[in-house]
């Protein structure tokens, strides 16, 4: 689908400055920005390297200052919001055109008999972002000038200069910067335009975005050089930001690798699925292309090419629970298996006690085990792998691994995590631990402790025992005993239906007795592929959930009965927090919802129309991509990362699988396929 803006929305800075455009590298860096062309995130700029791929996220470049110099004229092309709400210049009234192509930002800008284009894209597997003009139209040559702003900052942080000096020096075909003793340089490149040091501070942009989440909102950026070329009528030229100092500075030649990479990108979708009668929309090729946004590279001494998922941008890492609920659909659904398996073997090396690490510190610290579900949904992304690929081999080398995390829980694990021997349900928390997805907490209060039995804690948990039976069965081991824990499982599973309510308990045996609420957790033990419960009580948490719970954009994470609910996810960091699962919708449970609904209707049409309302939200907050929350009430506002892995992956694999319905699914092996990052 087209995802392209003319001067109604481009010369409107309140929609121009609410919809934001990124790029990506494939180690974890990324670009990103308004179409305003307006600093509003602290988070906004021209390279948000990786120092320590897939982390250490650092703002180096912030960005270009265009002006130009046309036929006696002075034409300002940038747009800054200074501290007290002042907007000067305002240089997106020269924007006639924004479009993305492919992933990749394009504005065209208008004025006089000028059309100049630009447009900004990364290099994979490197620090590196080009910025390239292309002068399309005009009748004599003009002048541009580029102030490049710069800075040295965990991309978490903000800048006062408090008189900061840095290192900028000339090189050939450029300027290096270097922020301090020992800090990683920087170079800005070109191999056509002259170049002048400066080092002059610009003091107090206003960041509304982060004023709006209750954080600091003033920032300086530093102006380090001044880049000047003479630009010919359908000529083009191009500036290279990047940690390296040895790069391609042809602007046309590292254009068409990223161009051939998205090609090849959706070449890949369409090979991978069977043959339907129907051409794919358009719209989900567009999330085919943001499902590669979300896949970096993870080495490590014990696998140099290890890969990994970053759980959304602007401000996630890799998270182990959103890395498995995401990986069928970022790697499976778009015909990449040999991701998959790249990280399938990756996360574990990380197995510790059963479980997996629910992240990675930014700083590079030891991971954090305190989840009781990435683990759980590990089992299901290698079913869904091995379902795809029938991959005797991987398997083989990971069962060691998954029965020891059954064992792990059997006989207890971290967090009081362990099966209860009276039922065999699982039993996981400890005071002050967020164990589950609903991860919220403020201070040292848990928001949704959810001690106790979690509803989807113990669907995913019988889901993984008939899994690894037949995993068992497959590698010819013994399997009686998973099928049997797996029986007790089943049989006391209905102590989660609450009969007086029509839906099932959110956990039982809590502290505090059973917990009624209304929440989204029980559709999973609808939607995978192993439900516990009864076809008539699949049909009541289908209708119950899309009748309080349903939203265009996801579900709701507790009904608006509820005396918790909060409709508005805003306010500073500790409020947010607050209401970040009390109410708030989140797109990746949609997924689930559409497969459920799928489940008891067999109606695929129906399935898939749930889906459809996202294809206007491409076109909004983050371009292309999906967001991770959105507001309870009405209008239901796009809140949180502009772009989220798990909603992506969740709506490309549940669009497939209703797709895929009743036609029969090629099988793919993980030598199939490849493509470079």
């Amino acid at each position: 689908m087209d995802i392209e803006f003319g001067r109604e929305i481009c010369g409107t800075l309140p929609t121009a400055e609410s919809r934001e455009w990124l790029v990506t590298n494939g180690i974890g860096g990324y670009a990103s920005g308004t179409v305003a062309g307006l600093l509003t995130r602290r988070y906004h700029g021209l390279l948000i390297a990786t120092l320590n791929p897939p982390l250490g996220r650092t703002l180096l470049v912030t960005k270009l200052d265009e002006t130009v110099q046309y036929n006696g004229q002075s034409y300002l092309l940038f747009t800054n919001r200074w501290t007290g709400g002042t907007v000067s210049p305002v240089g997106y009234h020269h924007i006639e055109r924004f479009f993305l192509d492919g992933t990749t930002p394009v504005w065209q800008f208008g004025f006089s008999d000028v059309q100049l284009e630009k447009r900004i894209w990364m290099q994979l597997g490197s620090n590196t972002t080009y910025v390239q003009y292309t002068l399309s139209r005009a009748t004599q040559p003009l002048q541009l000038t580029l102030q490049a702003f710069v800075n040295y900052r965990d991309y978490h942080g903000s800048t006062q200069s408090n008189g900061w000096q840095m290192s900028v020096e000339a090189i050939a075909q450029g300027i290096q910067i270097t922020a301090f003793p020992g800090a990683a340089p920087v170079y800005l490149l070109s191999n056509s335009a002259s170049v002048t040091p400066a080092h002059d501070w610009y003091y107090s942009f206003d960041l509304a975005a982060e004023r709006d989440r209750g954080l600091s909102d003033r920032e300086d950026h530093l102006h380090a050089a001044t880049f000047t070329i003479t630009l010919e009528p359908a000529s083009s030229f191009t500036i290279v930001v990047s940690t390296e100092p040895q790069l391609d500075l042809e602007g046309e030649s590292a254009l068409k690798l990223k161009t051939a990479h998205e090609q090849k990108l959706i070449q890949l979708f369409e090979i991978s699925r069977p043959i339907h009668a129907e051409k794919t929309p358009d719209w989900i090729h567009r999330l085919v292309l943001a499902a590669d946004q979300f896949i970096v590279d993870r080495p490590s001494s014990n696998d140099p090419v290890g890969e990994t998922i970053i759980a959304g941008y602007h401000w996630f890492g890799d998270w182990g629970r959103d890395t498995m609920i995401s990986l069928p659909g970022l790697a499976l659904s778009t015909g990449r298996p040999e991701i998959a398996r790249s990280i399938l073997r990756t996360f574990a090396q990380y197995v510790d006690q059963g479980m997996l690490p629910n992240r990675f510190p930014d700083a590079g610290e030891a991971p954090e085990y305190n989840t009781v579900d990435a683990t759980l949904w590990y089992f299901e992304a290698i079913r869904q792998y091995y379902c795809a690929t029938e991959d005797d081999s991987l398997l083989r080398d990971l069962f060691p691994v998954l029965a020891d995390v059954i064992d792990w829980h059997c006989r207890g694990t971290r967090y009081n995590i362990h099966l209860d021997a009276s039922d065999g349900l699982l039993y996981a928390g400890a005071a002050g631990v967020q164990l589950t997805w609903m991860d919220a907490k403020v201070n040292n209060q848990v928001i949704t402790p959810r001690i106790g039995k979690p509803i989807e804690i113990n669907a995913l948990w019988y889901n993984a025992l008939r899994t690894m039976a037949k995993f068992a069965q497959q590698t010819g081991k013994p399997y009686q005993d998973y099928e049997a824990i797996a029986n007790r499982t089943l049989a006391k599973f209905s102590r989660f239906w609450n009969e007086a309510t029509g839906y099932c308990y959110d956990v039982i045996d809590a502290p505090n007795g059973d917990d009624d609420s209304l929440r989204p957790n029980q559709i999973f033990a609808v939607s995978l592929p192993q439900s516990p419960l009864t076809p008539s009580q699949q049909r009541q948490v289908v209708d119950v959930c899309g009748k309080k719970l349903l939203t265009s954009h996801g579900l709701r994470s507790l009904s608006p009965d509820h005396p918790d609910y909060a409709g508005h996810y805003v306010g500073n960091g500790p409020e947010r927090d607050r209401v970040y699962h009390q109410g708030t919708v989140w797109g990746w449970l949609l997924g689930a919802f559409a497969l459920a609904h799928l489940r008891v209707y067999n109606n695929p049409a129906q399935a898939q129309k749930l889906l459809e309302p996202l294809v206007n939200h491409l076109t909004t907050h983050g371009l292309g991509n999906l967001s991770e929350i959105f507001d309870g009430d009405a209008p239901m506002t796009a809140r949180g990362c502009i772009a989220q892995a798990w909603t992506v992956a969740e709506v490309l694999r549940a669009w497939s699988a209703i797709d895929d319905h009743h036609h029969c699914v090629r099988n793919v092996t993980p030598t199939q396929n490849k493509i470079g990052k």
